[in-house]
């Protein structure tokens, strides 16, 4: 996917932002120290605090870029949908940041965007679905999130068992082409899945 560069990310206050994301993605935010960011970024601990004021508001400034390149991406997905299909790709150098977020709790900007988005998807391909969904589109829409962020969390779990680098343009392709297959072929039939369903309600009656 080719993007066309942000102005901000030509700013000083972007690079530190980077800088930030690289280094709580390594350390985790609670080791990460404002000094070591100034360092990563190679500028003075001064400029860090000028442009952010506290490691809480630039983890907040490196939360919200991820939201903008979730919105960069719904944009671009609507335009073509495999845009949308491979989140390694997309978080490309952010990947190690997001599994932080993720695992430690607290990209809560990030999964309740994402959630939005797909809850609004969720919603217009209800109108054409055969059978009426038993549940809310933004409870789907939820579990979708934490499936497609999964793979960006997981990621060496799933090269292993693709048996291929998600960061090379052949990896990529793979993983796209298992998400259409997964997606265009469901693992139950609306029959299978109509049974299951009743026997839900019979074990809540019970």
């Amino acid at each position: 996917m080719t993007t066309v560069p942000d102005p901000e990310d030509l700013t000083a206050r972007a690079r530190i932002r980077d800088a930030a994301m690289r280094h709580i993605g390594e350390h985790g935010f609670e080791r990460a120290t404002i000094r070591g960011i100034a360092e990563t970024a190679g500028v003075s601990l001064g400029l860090v605090r000028h442009h952010f004021g506290s490691k809480e508001a630039l983890r907040e400034a490196c939360d919200q870029h991820l939201v903008k390149l979730i919105h960069k991406l719904h944009e671009d997905a609507a335009r073509d949908p495999r845009a949308g299909l491979n989140p390694v790709a997309v978080m490309g150098p952010y990947q190690p940041y997001l599994a932080r977020a993720l695992t430690e709790g607290w990209a809560a900007p990030l999964f309740d965007e994402m959630v939005d988005i797909g809850e609004r998807w969720i919603a217009e391909a209800d109108k054409s679905r055969p059978d009426r969904p038993d549940v809310d589109a933004r409870s789907r829409s939820a579990l979708i999130t934490a499936m497609a962020l999964s793979v960006t969390v997981l990621r060496r779990h799933v090269e292993r068992g693709l048996d291929a680098d998600l960061t090379s343009p052949e990896g990529q392709a793979k993983l796209m082409r298992v998400m259409l297959d997964i997606y265009s072929h469901p693992l139950l039939s609306l029959e299978e899945a109509a049974e299951a369903r009743k026997a839900l309600d019979r074990g809540h009656d019970t």
